[in-house]
């Protein structure tokens, strides 16, 4: 595994609708894989050179973009106001460090403020800020400095943090949701560059995830998917759960998800998957899930139907600054990605 692409895949900022860095990257580290093309939706697809057009067609999906913030407006004394892209939780929001993007797509460094506990009241201090009274300090002075800087209406803004490698596989960082999708795709199309499979995977980048699996249906009307794989940096419950509940755990390889709030999982495609992980000796976890809902959403609506799955890499405190995920369950995401397609084939995917 390239840790480096890793590395730079997840510290680049791309909020939902504004992934062109990622996506640009993303499009050269993969020039050598075959052909590639950017829908206006900003979806890459990247496509092998090897490929044979009578195939049956297997979507590979991860979506590029990160939850975020855009600005709403600049106050007079240079204060930014802005609104949630994606789903915050608004208590994790402040204090934290963010970086707006300017108009010439550069990024500046701001504070979230909000107001110091002196000043709270007892009445608020028992209930959770509302977003509305929280606010971007770039450290200028007034409205005129701030657009100086090129910020304006409009912009998007990401959290500021970066990949952290620890010893024991760790890894911290922000945008695991789902630049370790991302990744794990770019590791599954290098990795059978150049083998003959069964199957045409073809690589989807896609946009707006986290604001409604925009991009991925755009993705899956374009591409028209015999089958779909999303590959998933999904929410850990092995922080708050007790031990008989957890069923995506740190550690314990990724996982395939039964139900979520958008998808009941094809359960003949799931059982080849699991049976598949059972056969190259790849450790999985399988989950039920009540809320939550990943690109496959989208994808297995479109056409007359797309048998899909999603492998998860389990990911603690998602959609905040700062998340947490291992080395090893990206590992056994990209290799049951891998196995898979190699024992694809139509006469399987018929049966799905």
């Amino acid at each position: 595994m390239n840790l480096q692409r890793l590395k730079t895949i997840c510290d680049l900022g791309g909020a939902s609708g504004f992934e062109d860095d990622v996506v640009f990257y993303l499009q050269e580290e993969l020039k050598a894989i075959g052909p590639s093309s950017i829908d206006s939706m900003l979806n890459l697809y990247v496509h092998r050179k090897e490929a044979k057009p009578d195939d049956p067609v297997v979507m590979l999906d991860a979506h590029t973009d990160e939850v975020g913030f855009m600005v709403r407006l600049i106050r007079p004394n240079g204060l930014i106001e802005f609104t949630t892209i994606g789903g915050w939780v608004t208590t994790n929001i402040p204090a934290h460090q963010v970086l707006v993007r300017t108009i010439d797509g550069t990024y500046i460094t701001g504070i979230v403020g909000s107001k110091p506990p002196h000043y709270i009241s007892e009445s608020e201090r028992n209930q959770a800020p509302a977003i509305e009274n929280l606010y971007i300090d770039i450290g200028v002075s007034s409205q005129q400095e701030a657009c100086n800087l090129g910020v304006r209406v409009g912009n998007p803004i990401v959290p500021k943090a970066e990949l952290e490698f620890k010893n024991n596989g760790i890894i911290f960082g922000k945008a695991f949701d789902d630049r370790l999708g991302c990744a794990a795709v770019v590791e599954v199309l290098e990795a059978i560059r150049g083998e003959s499979l069964s199957v045409n995977p073809v690589g989807v980048f896609s946009s707006q995830e986290e604001v409604g699996l925009r991009g991925a249906q755009v993705a899956a009307n374009t591409l028209k998917p015999d089958v779909a794989i999303c590959f998933e940096g999904t929410p850990a419950d092995d922080t708050f759960e007790s031990s008989d509940r957890q069923q995506t755990v740190l550690g314990k390889g990724p996982m395939l998800r039964y139900i979520d709030s958008k998808m009941i999982t094809n359960p003949r495609f799931q059982r080849f998957a699991l049976d598949v992980a059972k056969k190259y000796d790849i450790q999985v976890q399988t989950a039920v899930r009540t809320g939550g809902a990943t690109n496959a959403g989208a994808i297995h609506l479109s056409g007359g139907g797309v048998p899909s799955i999603v492998i998860g890499v389990p990911v603690r405190y998602a959609h905040t600054h700062y998340s947490v995920a291992s080395l090893d369950d990206l590992k056994g995401a990209i290799a049951l990605g891998k196995a898979i397609l190699k024992e694809l084939n139509r006469e399987i995917i018929a049966s799905f």
